[in-house]
């Protein structure tokens, strides 16, 4: 019963500070992310989280990142593979340095500075997905360019964190194997995506029981978000990849118009919460000066990293700002990868509260950011939009 009154807090409180941020000229998704922290057990305590508040959650990601892969066009992203390279090299370098640079300051060990480093690299592009999408820039070239760039991302930090476990912990795994499960990750995927997932819709969408073509992509999706973790690979990699497969099929349509409903009910609500139900002000008074040290480096450097990446591979000034700010937020990869430092002890229990809140601090920026430059109706026209 106690569950049935978290979901009816959760998406009633959602959708009111989502129509209050409307209201206040910010996209609705920053309503949904601070709301989190208000509910939550920083401030109010309504909200606990749980293994089943957990589960929804991630349920909620996939269809998030799964959506955007529908509605992703395999050619643009193909275009725009160069800049996505660099965007993402360039928005983990910044980071990385910066972040360990920090580290040393506040006297941590080269092992847990490095840590620090990879952990602000990461990125986690769902809240920006949601708000290109609000925008209706989800479709423009920056917008395909830094889904592009968050796949580069994400492999980059993965094997860098294997890398880095394996020499400041007793891993076992090599380079080599860390470098062979991606690729061959991206093989399957890709074979799948191009063989497997058409052969599939169009047999089993004669199938005469109720939905049979929306069971069908939820189980691709979730099957594609299995097989990323279980290679290493973020789940939301894997629902993406299920997402753009689908959309070359004739089925896309339809299974967009009857899935969103679904997920923007339930799932996606509360994986907006559940970020803000993370944050903990124990201790906030004594790490304060390293908080807000920590918030800043991990905005401002991949910021600056990521739009540099963009800005050497042709993108003008202000669709640079737009993608490095795309790339700040670090949602629940970071927050994957903080968990991960606290259980190998690469991450201090007395940093970890510190680390929590400077990734909700760069994934509740990412939306009013996003907002601000997009929102000018002269730099609006510098936005590429594909024909």
């Amino acid at each position: 019963m106690e569950l049935f009154l978290q979901l009816a807090i959760i998406i009633s409180s959602t959708k009111l500070a989502g129509d209050v941020a409307v209201r206040l000229g910010q996209p609705s998704v920053l309503g949904k992310l601070v709301i989190g922290v208000i509910i939550g057990p920083a401030m109010l305590g309504w909200i606990e989280n749980s293994d089943v508040i957990d589960a929804f959650s991630h349920i909620g990601v996939l269809f998030l990142m799964f959506l955007a892969g529908l509605e992703t066009n395999i050619g643009d992203l193909n275009k725009n593979r160069n800049s996505s390279m660099a965007v993402g090299v360039g928005g983990i370098i910044l980071p990385l340095l910066a972040g360990y640079a920090a580290g040393l300051v506040f006297g941590m060990d080269q092992g847990h500075a490095l840590f620090i480093g990879l952990l602000l690299s990461a990125t986690s592009v769902s809240i920006s997905v949601q708000t290109f999408k609000e925008l209706g820039y989800l479709k423009s070239r920056e917008g395909t360019t830094v889904l592009g760039a968050a796949l580069v991302d994400d492999i980059l930090v993965v094997i860098a964190l294997a890398v880095a476990m394996s020499f400041l912990t007793t891993s076992d795994a090599s380079l080599t194997m860390v470098i062979g499960t991606k690729i061959l990750f991206f093989i399957i995927i890709g074979l799948l995506g191009w063989k497997f997932v058409p052969f599939i819709m169009r047999k089993l969408s004669l199938l005469k029981v109720t939905e049979p073509l929306m069971s069908i992509a939820v189980v691709i999706c979730f099957f594609f978000a299995y097989i990323a973790e279980y290679f290493g690979v973020s789940g939301i990699i894997g629902a993406f990849a299920a997402g753009i497969a689908i959309s070359q099929t004739e089925f896309r349509k339809q299974i967009e118009r009857k899935l969103h409903p679904i997920a923007y009910t339930i799932f996606v609500p509360v994986f907006f919460v559940s970020i803000g139900l993370s944050v903990s002000f124990k201790g906030f008074s004594n790490n304060i000066v390293f908080i807000i040290g920590l918030s800043l480096i991990a905005i401002v450097t991949k910021f600056i990293g990521a739009g540099l990446g963009a800005r050497l591979t042709g993108f003008n000034t202000h669709s640079s700002l737009v993608i490095g700010a795309g790339m700040v937020s670090r949602g629940e990869v970071a927050l994957i990868i903080a968990a991960i430092g606290l259980s190998s002890g690469l991450l201090a229990e007395e940093h970890f509260t510190a680390i929590i809140i400077a990734v909700i601090v760069s994934t509740i920026a990412t939306p009013p950011m996003l907002k601000a430059l997009l929102s000018n109706s002269k730099k609006q026209s510098s936005i590429s939009k594909f024909s």
